[in-house]
């Protein structure tokens, strides 16, 4: 009986879509984006270079870096959100936790969300409107001295990195 009932459940799995057995965002990262260089200067001049993967559809937004084990020190998620507006991120499914910098429609930083809580549904707000929110590893904007006020350099902000 036990060898029939597990032959069932077998072959049931078996006809579930691939689709619906593994799914981005659900338990598993999504694919590595395409990523485009990002430098932020610093109120006393230094020129920090970052490689960001650019989460532009609402599905790559929606993800993020969920399910991602960690982010490199020079690496992060830039979300274009291509019009100011408030932005409210959250940690589900997130793995690592994060610096969140908050961007203005002029590239200069709003507000900064350090070493945000892993797996968390408690909402991380820009208080404001942002064109960008740029996910980094937790403590690089520390580390690097990254305030409010800093400048971002990047093609949606009309400037070059």
């Amino acid at each position: 009986m036990a060898m029939i009932l597990r032959r069932a459940l077998i072959a049931a799995a078996a006809l579930l879509p691939a689709a619906a057995r593994a799914q981005p965002g659900v338990d598993r990262p999504q694919p590595r984006l395409p990523t485009e260089p990002l430098v932020i200067v610093t109120r006393d001049g230094r020129r920090l270079p970052f490689t960001v993967e650019m989460a532009l559809s609402s599905e790559q937004q929606m993800i993020g870096l969920m399910f991602r084990p960690e982010v490199k020190p020079d690496e992060g998620m830039l979300f274009d959100w291509g019009a100011p507006r408030e932005s409210s991120m959250w940690m589900r499914n997130t793995l690592a936790s994060l610096d969140m910098v908050f961007i203005a429609a002029d590239g200069r930083i709003h507000r900064i969300a350090e070493r945000t809580v892993p797996l968390s549904l408690a909402t991380v707000s820009s208080n404001g409107p942002v064109r960008a929110t740029l996910e980094l590893a937790a403590g690089v904007t520390e580390r690097l001295d990254i305030r409010a006020g800093d400048r971002v350099l990047h093609r949606i902000f009309g400037t070059v990195p």
